[in-house]
């Protein structure tokens, strides 16, 4: 019979401190049910609010940052692409990801509002960056 050992991490305390491979880690445990909240408006899905996400990333990737890299609008949605840059003892790694929102909505959550799209793009970006080990390394 073979036993898992559960490793305990220490959360790093200065950017760039952990591997790309020790972020992955610490970002695909899974998260306690009381983070997730549920869109009562898109068939009771489950989310994870925004400022989750940032306390999470603040946490595990000390130095993360965030930027709107464009922005275009058509007659009825927003697009936007986001890049999160995280530094790592490998260097500074990248992704970017394009999400979408409709501009007409009726009423916007006080929480998540204006940001969703923004914060819907970086969701993206995180699953992507924990998935995907095909990700841009820059190592200036």
């Amino acid at each position: 019979m073979q036993t898992t050992e559960k490793i305990s991490l220490v959360p790093p305390s200065r950017p760039g401190e952990w591997s790309l491979a020790q972020i992955q880690e610490a970002l695909k445990r899974p998260l306690p049910d009381s983070y997730l909240k549920r869109l009562k408006d898109k068939g009771n899905a489950l989310y994870l609010p925004w400022w989750r996400v940032v306390a999470i990333l603040d946490k595990y990737a000390i130095g993360w940052t965030w930027q709107i890299r464009d922005i275009k609008l058509s007659s009825d949605r927003i697009f936007l692409v986001g890049r999160l840059t995280i530094p790592t003892s490998e260097g500074t790694v990248y992704r970017e990801a394009t999400g979408t929102e409709e501009l007409k909505r009726e009423k916007f959550n006080s929480q998540t509002g204006e940001l969703e799209p923004t914060f819907r793009t970086l969701r993206c970006i995180i699953e992507k960056l924990i998935k995907n080990k095909n990700l841009i390394i820059n190592y200036s």
